[in-house]
């Protein structure tokens, strides 16, 4: 029964080939090639269907990690392990995680995806060699121009350049109306974060897209002159016609532009932001087609209080020798609001001022307020200290004098923290402890943000907000690396604390 059945099985089989050996030759190879290539598509279709279904299989685990699956919470865990990216869960722009070793740097995403703009086809500045050296040749072309209100001056004092719309680089004379909306200040969620008011949050604004109607350089005396522009704002004209009673210099909204070697005056006023001092002027990068070829240059709000004699009278200064400035922080001066004696030597800033900038000055390494001669650690050849011989006073330390401390006209119990040059290539082993001494007590609320191991976060957040800036630093890339250096050196500074006892206290005056 088995055998017949088997016959029965492979009849047709037999048939089959021998009829096919009948067949000729061309025949033959023609079926014989067709079989060949349905078996070929039928390995293709296989393999592109296990490549499709490994991609999918990789997608769907990209999104469960993207998605927060495997992340950390920015508010626990941030400082000790961290992820790539946590969900928003305050009014912060931006949201960083951190990683403990840190190989490639992270994406920043904003709370908020901003919405795509059409890009606007931009037009070449007519002429982008313009320099400060040619600052004259557009004053004589700007005497056809209508003067400003601030041109009222003496003509010692200032000179005016009416430009009407000197635009920044990302606008042309074309376009500046079709990116009205569009600016370099970065707020995608409904609130700046924190540690910025609404008032430098509309200042910053106003210094980064403001449109320029005035920029005049204005001398001061045996310093170097300053080159302020006016912007165009909504302030009304009864209000500007008072401002221009009262400030001879600016007749309405102004900002002072610095070169662009001092990009440090930026971070400066993030800095100090975050660290809760409230001590700078607003600053912002900002790049202008006419100035400067073009590169991105600090632009810091102007401050009328800090003159009240006028230009000509200088700032607000307080005029301390070293020796004097020891002895009045062992007073401790308008202490507890108790007013000093009148022989005792102190000023009228008060005592906790000198703590804020002796840790603000400490992680920046400015050392052109307490420490001009630079007696503090070694400088280099190119240093100013050295060029103007100012490093030989060291031997007789006590009668240095003390510089750019300032304050405001109506203000005399606070310091207002200007000229912020800080260094970031000044190693470990060569920083100015002189910026310490005689400090024995620091502020809280700054010290509690270095001990959180979140200035990090809070500072790459507060950046984020400066595109100029940030993008002229070379990105997350380029600002990591300037944290890198603040970092290191508020481990220091922490050090210091607890092996001098430093004390550590609220100073809410």
């Amino acid at each position: 029964m088995g055998k017949s059945r088997f016959h029965w099985m492979c009849f047709p089989l037999s048939r089959l080939t021998s009829s096919f050996r009948r067949c000729p030759l061309s025949k033959r190879t023609l079926i014989i090639a067709s079989i060949c290539a349905v078996y070929l598509v039928f390995v293709v279709s296989q393999v592109g269907y296990s490549q499709q279904h490994r991609d999918r299989q990789t997608e769907r685990d990209k999104y469960r990690h993207t998605r927060g699956l495997d992340h950390l919470d920015v508010s626990d865990a941030a400082a000790e392990t961290g992820a790539s990216f946590a969900l928003p869960t305050r009014s912060n722009v931006v949201y960083i995680t951190l990683k403990s070793k840190r190989l490639k740097p992270s994406n920043i995403r904003g709370t908020i995806r901003p919405k795509l703009r059409t890009k606007v086809r931009r037009n070449k500045p007519a002429n982008p060699a313009f320099t400060q050296n040619k600052l004259g040749t557009l004053e004589r072309d700007a005497g056809r121009s209508k003067r400003n209100v601030a041109s009222k001056t003496s003509p010692r004092e200032s000179r005016d350049i009416d430009y009407k719309s000197l635009d920044v680089i990302p606008k042309s004379h074309a376009d500046a109306h079709a990116d009205s909306r569009i600016s370099s200040i970065r707020i995608y969620s409904q609130r700046a974060p924190p540690w910025f008011s609404s008032q430098d949050v509309r200042a910053m604004r106003f210094l980064a897209d403001a449109k320029v109607l005035l920029i005049k350089k204005v001398s001061r005396g045996d310093s170097p002159p300053l080159l302020i522009f006016e912007g165009e704002t909504s302030v009304s004209v009864s209000q500007q016609k008072h401002a221009a009673r009262v400030d001879s210099v600016c007749g309405g909204q102004c900002g002072v532009i610095s070169s662009p070697v001092d990009t440090t005056e930026v971070f400066a006023f993030h800095l100090d932001r975050v660290l809760g001092l409230n001590r700078t002027l607003p600053a912002v990068s900002r790049t202008f087609s006419l100035l400067h070829d073009g590169q991105p240059c600090p632009v810091v709000s102007w401050d009328a209080s800090l003159y009240p004699g006028g230009l000509a009278a200088g700032r607000s200064t307080v005029r301390l020798t070293w020796g004097e400035y020891q002895s009045s922080l062992k007073q401790r001066c308008w202490h507890k609001n108790i007013s000093p004696k009148p022989d005792s030597g102190c000023s009228t800033v008060h005592h906790y001022e000198w703590s804020k900038l002796a840790l603000f000055d400490f992680l920046l390494q400015i050392h052109n307020r307490l420490d001009q001669s630079c007696c503090g650690f070694r400088p280099r050849r190119e240093d100013v200290c050295l060029e103007l011989g100012h490093h030989a006073d060291c031997g007789n330390q006590n009668h240095i004098q003390l510089t750019n401390i300032i304050h405001r006209g109506h203000d005399p119990r606070h310091l207002v923290f200007t000229n912020n040059k800080g260094f970031f290539d000044r190693n470990e082993d060569n920083l100015d402890f002189q910026l310490l001494e005689g400090i024995k007590e620091l502020p809280e609320q700054a010290v509690s943000v270095l001990r959180s191991r979140r200035l990090r976060e809070k500072l790459l957040q507060s950046l984020f907000l400066d595109q100029t800036y940030w993008e002229s630093q070379g990105g997350r890339q380029g600002i990591d690396k300037l944290i890198d250096v603040l970092e290191r050196r508020a481990k220091v500074l922490l050090t210091y604390i607890n092996a001098h006892g430093i004390k550590v206290v609220t100073m809410n005056v």
